[in-house]
């Protein structure tokens, strides 16, 4: 039996590259230090996880759960929205559950591209973004961020031919991989961007709550005209250390909600109940969890600097998310260097290549182990490779 087109087209998935060579280095009795992927290492709050047992005894939440996810769910979202961007969500209309934001990220293509339409996809961007183009048979056209341009997209870049066939274009602040979050200005011209060309923006908002140096990162809706336009995903992943636990949502336009909604109910049945009741308490309990989260992002990032910075690099520290993107040195493309680390110090990182084509020429360090093991592995690398030169 042969996999269809759209499966043949599918590159290899980068994580799962990235899991093999850590196995495969392990197998060696090499001491892996791994920064590349951005799996938080704190345990889950305890007072979500006491939540979530106390809901697991309830008989009620061992049957199938709704695909949009239960009402006092959605109105948890809701409130926290409120309390946190100053945006007010219809929680039965604008906002549906998700199975972690990544599967709501995949199926709005699903939902909206035809073969032959056209998804605007950041690259470097989190690969999700273009497979769900390509699983749909859809093309996606590559936004490229480059550092000369703030690692933001040049919407005026965009063929007005490619506009027009476009359906979707997804944007991510704070952004995966390279750090950066955006100024208000950009997403006012994304918003009249969609307008002209009647395309849904698909904003990723994973990393909002983990922002540094006193910058508060906002959300999509916040700006006027926003709710027309676009929809928004989040979760409460890396916010509250949950990855596992397979919970987020999408807010925003009421047609977008529903027709996700509608996508979903004929193909999953939902986030188990307990885990939702894990989240609820997430989103209205305490939150000094997340703030000394950043915290502990911002000693993580600041190790990470330095010890670039100390090899030769000149790099500005990123203001938000879980990583630090830098360029790499001459002699090097991502694929080769991030080898090159691995093989003599121990340490997996990143290629860029992994993000798209425009990620070639950078690699990506995830902060998800503590300062201690990071500054021993900023430390292998400089023993392996000293002093670095750059083109």
């Amino acid at each position: 039996m042969q996999e269809n087109s759209a499966m043949r087209k599918l590159p290899p998935y980068l994580f799962a590259r990235i899991e093999k060579k850590i196995e495969e280095a392990k197998e060696k009795g090499v001491d892996i230090i791994s920064l590349g992927i951005g799996d938080p290492d704190q345990p889950t709050p305890q007072h979500i996880i006491e939540r979530a047992a106390q809901a697991l005894r309830d008989p009620a939440n061992h049957q199938y759960p709704s695909s949009v996810g239960m009402l006092s769910f959605r109105q948890a979202v809701a409130e926290w929205y409120r309390r946190r961007f100053g945006v007010d969500l219809d929680p039965r209309s604008e906002v549906v559950s998700l199975i972690g934001s990544k599967e709501g990220i995949g199926n709005i293509s699903a939902c909206y591209l035809d073969p032959g339409d056209t998804s605007l996809v950041p690259d470097p961007g989190y690969p999700v973004y273009g497979i769900g183009a390509i699983l749909n048979g859809a093309e996606p056209y590559k936004m490229p961020l480059k550092a000369a341009n703030g690692f933001l997209p040049v919407l005026s870049d965009i063929p007005t031919e490619v506009a027009r066939k476009a359906k979707l274009m997804f944007i991510n602040y704070p952004n995966n991989p390279t750090g950066t979050v955006a100024p208000d200005e950009f997403y006012h011209e994304v918003i009249a961007f969609a307008r002209d060309f009647d395309i849904l923006v698909c904003h990723d908002a994973a990393y909002s709550e983990i922002t540094f140096d006193n910058h508060r990162a906002r959300s999509f809706l916040e700006f006027p005209g926003a709710g027309e336009v676009g929809i928004e995903f989040h979760s409460v992943s890396k916010t509250y250390n949950m990855t596992g636990w397979r919970i987020g949502w999408a807010v925003g336009n009421r047609d977008a909600v529903d027709v996700l909604g509608r996508y979903k109910s004929n193909i999953d049945s939902g986030a188990f109940q307990a885990v939702q009741y894990a989240a609820i308490e997430a989103l209205s309990g305490p939150q000094d969890c997340v703030a000394a989260m950043r915290r502990l992002y911002q000693e993580r990032r600041d190790v990470v600097i330095e010890g670039l910075r100390r090899m030769g690099w000149s790099i500005e520290p990123p203001q938000g998310s879980i990583y630090v993107w830098a360029p790499v040195p001459r002699g090097y493309d991502s694929s080769s260097f991030a080898e090159a680390i691995l093989e003599k110090a121990g340490v997996i990182i990143t290629p860029g290549i992994g993000y798209g084509e425009y990620g070639e020429g950078y690699f990506r360090i995830a902060l998800t182990v503590d300062k201690g093991k990071m500054a021993v592995a900023l430390d292998r690398m400089y023993q392996a490779i000293g002093k670095v030169e750059f083109d």
